[in-house]
């Protein structure tokens, strides 16, 4: 049970899975060389509008508390990857601190309105530049949109799913979607093969725990399998939509979490199977089932805190990660 006083104490020092990984302090000059974190990001995001990282010559990685993204800027203006909920101001002043240019280009990734909700603030600055904004998607994203009778502004260019790409002044960008997706079915890596960067929001929070259940997981039954799909594909560095600069060695670490997760998991099925929680005089199948992930859940996060609990944020995340995996390992053999 977390106390009162851990509550109300002072922010902690970042702590990241991989303690023997090296940090440093964020650059927007130099570029991070591949397999380096930034150092305190929590608290930099915190403390500050935004943290902006050089990739290359030519991309950026920036975040906006706890958002990240890639921006790339071409011969004569700006491709965005995504439009963060009430983050615009911020994101367009870590544009302007290192170009002239303006946003002409902006991809969503995928359909969660989290990461594309100010795409019309964006549409409204790049008319004020005397821009139409080139708003670009897969074939699959605005279907969804469609679908879902969104109200986000519709794509101007779609991309055939689930593989395909297009070019933003003589940058090749390329799309290489799940053919089963577990984020949302719409969801994808989206990758500058010349830059060696790949941004694939909500797969991976690198140097972080999972969100609530897996980033909200939709389809949590091929996590591991769009996890090894990214970490086959040629790129140095990873945008994750949250969280750190990512690399191949913290997918590796987010299959082995999630191993880890399994056989707790597995163990406690295995000793008190699913129907043993049956009991008529809850009233309802609802309370047992209830009481089956929550009790899951408390094991997970009990197990492998000796192995994970240095993580800031692990005792918000692994029960309800954990209720994930369970839920999952119940309805698929």
């Amino acid at each position: 049970m977390t106390s009162q006083a851990a509550l109300t104490s002072p922010i902690p020092a970042s702590a990241p899975l991989r303690t023997d990984q090296p940090h440093q302090e964020a650059s927007a000059r130099t570029p991070v060389p591949p397999g380096v974190k930034i150092t305190r990001l929590f608290e930099e995001n915190m403390e500050k509008p935004f943290v902006l990282q050089r990739l290359t010559e030519r991309t950026w990685w920036v975040s906006v508390k706890n958002y990240t993204t890639v921006f790339v800027v071409g011969s004569d203006s700006v491709l965005l990857f995504d439009a963060p909920l009430g983050r615009t101001s911020a994101f367009r002043e870590a544009i302007a601190s290192v170009t002239e240019k303006h946003v002409s280009t902006l991809v969503y990734s995928h359909f969660h309105t989290d990461h594309i909700d100010d795409v019309q603030h964006w549409i409204d600055a790049a008319s004020e530049d005397g821009i139409n904004l080139r708003l670009i998607a897969s074939a699959r994203t605005a279907a969804k949109l469609e679908a879902a009778r969104s109200i986000l502004p519709r794509p101007t260019e779609t991309v055939a799913w689930p593989s395909s790409s297009f070019t933003f002044e003589g940058i090749e960008v390329r799309l290489h979607g799940f053919e089963w997706a577990a984020h949302t079915e719409d969801h994808g890596a989206w990758l500058l093969p010349t830059e060696r960067v790949a941004h694939v929001p909500d797969l991976i929070s690198p140097d972080q725990p999972p969100f609530w259940r897996f980033a909200a997981n939709e389809r949590f039954l091929f996590t591991e399998d769009n996890l090894r799909a990214v970490n086959e594909l040629e790129w140095d560095y990873l945008s994750g939509g949250h969280g750190n600069i990512g690399d191949h060695g913290d997918i590796e670490a987010e299959l082995e979490f999630i191993a880890d997760l399994r056989g707790v998991v597995a163990e406690k099925l295995a000793r008190r199977p699913l129907e043993s929680y049956v009991d008529a005089t809850l009233g309802s199948h609802t309370t047992w089932f209830t009481q089956f992930l929550e009790e899951t859940g408390r094991e997970v996060a009990d197990r492998l805190r000796t192995k994970y609990g240095h993580m800031y944020g692990y005792e918000a995340a692994a029960a309800a990660n954990g209720e994930m995996v369970a839920l999952h390992m119940v309805q698929y053999h």
